[in-house]
């Protein structure tokens, strides 16, 4: 008999393990703090915040090109960044997530289910919570 724990950890494993976890609701799962199937802009936030501090290790509080490991590109990262210093804020990464999240939710009803996050849209956005 497989255990609980088992099933959880094999579960946990997939979600975490690249394609496989964008593409799926195996996401949704993760961040869904209100357990409704659903991922709401404030559990992006909370989610898309939690990694901004560990990706700062030197705790400056903000993010460089080297600390976002690839999850913005070089111009992605220029638009982002208003004051132009080469880094991003906490408040202007959350801007990204945010516009990232309203690219993803066409129909604009505040939630995002795992098929728009399937999409390119919610793909993009996932690129900035793993």
């Amino acid at each position: 008999m497989i255990s609980r724990r088992s099933i959880v950890f094999a579960l946990t494993v997939a979600m975490l393990s690249g394609p496989a976890w964008a593409a799926s609701g195996s996401a949704v799962k993760m961040f869904d703090t209100d357990n409704d199937g659903t991922l709401d802009l404030a559990e992006v936030k909370k989610a898309a915040a939690a990694l901004f501090a560990k990706l700062d290790p030197d705790h400056d509080g903000t993010l460089d090109a080297r600390e976002l490991r690839g999850r913005l590109t070089a111009k992605e990262l220029a638009a982002a960044d208003p004051d132009r210093d080469g880094t991003l804020t906490l408040d202007e990464y959350l801007s990204v997530v945010e516009q990232r999240f309203n690219a993803a939710n066409p129909d604009k009803d505040g939630t995002l289910d795992a098929r728009e996050l399937k999409s390119s849209a919610g793909r993009a956005l996932l690129r900035l919570l793993r």
